[in-house]
């Protein structure tokens, strides 16, 4: 991964749309050059997909919350069970599982308080092997979601 790469790569993650050759004069290359550098980076999965970031606001979820989820078993079938749940949940928009305490942390979106509520009493609490969920309100996002640090 060479600093061109990486320039490629930090202009993507600013303006995926950005055409190739824009993209070929901003990094000062050939357009053959830039979609050569292009396609290596695809195949090599530098680059996993291409999409829209959509402002959740626009789409009505206002509502954002963390949950912090303590296992009552850590058994391969049941974190297995619990991992499918959670990925089939459409309001879960990221999930990581952590070391120590707790297991696992959620992100999710709803369009009001009620709205999660609702998806705590229904969904969030009925998941496989949960000993205990801990919620707390996202006040204000900071920076740039989703991007990596190229520098």
């Amino acid at each position: 991964m060479d600093a061109i790469n990486r320039e490629i790569l930090s202009l993507l993650q600013d303006d995926g749309r950005m055409s190739a050759t824009d993209l070929a004069t901003r990094v000062g290359l050939s357009l053959s050059s830039c979609h050569r550098r292009l396609r290596e980076l695809e195949a090599s999965g530098a680059i996993e997909r291409y999409r829209a970031v959509v402002a959740r606001e626009a789409v009505g979820l206002t509502f954002e919350a963390l949950i912090f989820v303590t296992m009552s078993h850590t058994d391969l079938h049941t974190i297995t069970a619990f991992e499918e749940a959670v990925v089939a949940i459409p309001n879960v928009v990221d999930a990581q599982r952590l070391f120590g305490e707790p297991d696992y942390m959620m992100r999710v979106l709803t369009r009001d308080i009620a709205a999660y509520q609702e998806l705590y009493d229904t969904e969030l609490g009925a998941l496989p092997g949960v000993q205990r969920l801990t919620s707390t309100m996202v006040m204000k996002r900071l920076g740039a979601e989703g991007t990596v640090p190229l520098g």
